[in-house]
């Protein structure tokens, strides 16, 4: 392509030197602008290059960080419980031998 701005690729990121997003029939592709062109309301006409919508997939890959960090966690916690549970057990399991030889012993 070989525009010389276009609205993904404006000449300048300046909003004050870029023209308002309005179509019209002219040579320059919408959202074109020269250096010298300055229009009061190109700040308004910009509104989807806010830093707020720059930073969203940025906020979103947080979020699903947070929410991953977050089932792990979890995991972990739940898988801490299972082997506190087995151990639990075999403790039980070797405190009924004891008990068992402990009887054994004092039988015989």
């Amino acid at each position: 392509m070989n525009a010389r701005g276009t609205i993904d690729r404006p000449l300048t990121y300046d909003p004050l030197k870029q023209a308002p997003m309005t179509p019209h029939a002219s040579e320059q592709p919408s959202g074109s602008a020269h250096t010298d062109f300055t229009t009061p309301g190109a700040k308004l006409s910009r509104q989807n290059r806010t830093r707020e919508m720059q930073l969203i997939p940025e906020a979103l890959a947080r979020a699903h960080m947070h929410e991953r960090m977050r089932e792990i966690d979890a995991e972990r916690q739940a898988v801490r419980l299972i082997n506190a549970r087995r151990m639990q057990k075999r403790a039980e399991r070797v405190s009924m031998r004891a008990r068992r030889a402990l009887a054994m012993a004092v039988m015989h």
